[in-house]
């Protein structure tokens, strides 16, 4: 099923400039970020790379970056302070750059996100006018825009996992609008990215997580609410 287009992706978000794709796709990434993570990080290492490795600074992608991972919106001005706002709160951070690397599309941000004992890799693809890809999370493919309620869900790469799964979802009266499964090896664990319509009640979540097959599930309201 192909990505759905809105007017938002038209004329792009409310935002601090200079640039859509340097700036309000970057705060969204990391806005989607953290709520893989399930929190705000107490440290990050954030790679940027090809076009971005050689802009970040000057189109303001590393006070973006942070501002998001702050959770920051898109369109809030103490994006232009994140930095000091980021040393208040504690919040470790480590740039990096690599301007060659041709598996990853030009504006490509990795993210290795900690909190507490939790960590996560998120990589993300900002692809103009505030339109984002996750394009992988913790090395499996992903491939959501965090424009709808997404559901991530780890789970053993049993027989008829697919159908129970979307058998479930479909009793919240939600329309899938995107669905794909990705696993590291045959029988290896499975993970499988839903992007929903609408949202899910916490008893459905509860439920899901309480079956054994299932290792992790998060679930991810939109994100620009």
């Amino acid at each position: 099923m192909g990505t759905k287009s809105s007017i938002f992706d038209m004329i792009g978000p409310i935002m601090i400039g200079p640039s859509s794709s340097h700036t309000a796709g970057v705060v969204r990434i990391a806005r989607a970020a953290i709520r893989v993570l399930g929190a705000v990080p107490d440290s990050v290492v954030i790679t940027f790379y090809n076009s971005f490795a050689r802009t970040y600074e000057g189109h303001g992608s590393d006070k973006a970056i942070i501002g998001g991972l702050l959770d920051l919106k898109t369109d809030d001005q103490r994006i232009k302070q994140s930095f000091e706002i980021a040393k208040e709160k504690g919040l470790e951070y480590t740039f990096k750059s690599i301007g060659n690397a041709s598996v990853y599309h030009p504006n490509t941000i990795k993210l290795n996100l900690k909190n507490g004992s939790k960590e996560v890799e998120v990589i993300g693809e900002s692809l103009g006018g505030g339109i984002i890809n996750i394009a992988a999370v913790d090395g499996f493919k992903a491939n959501f825009s965090a424009n709808s309620f997404t559901l991530i869900i780890k789970a053993e790469d049993i027989s008829g996992a697919i159908a129970f799964i979307s058998a479930v979802i479909t009793q919240e009266k939600t329309n899938i609008a995107t669905m794909s499964v990705s696993r590291k090896g045959k029988y290896d664990i499975a993970c499988h990215v839903i992007e929903m319509d609408s949202g899910i009640r916490k008893t459905t979540i509860e439920y899901l997580n309480s079956l054994t097959w299932i290792k992790e599930l998060i679930y991810i309201p939109e994100i620009d609410k």
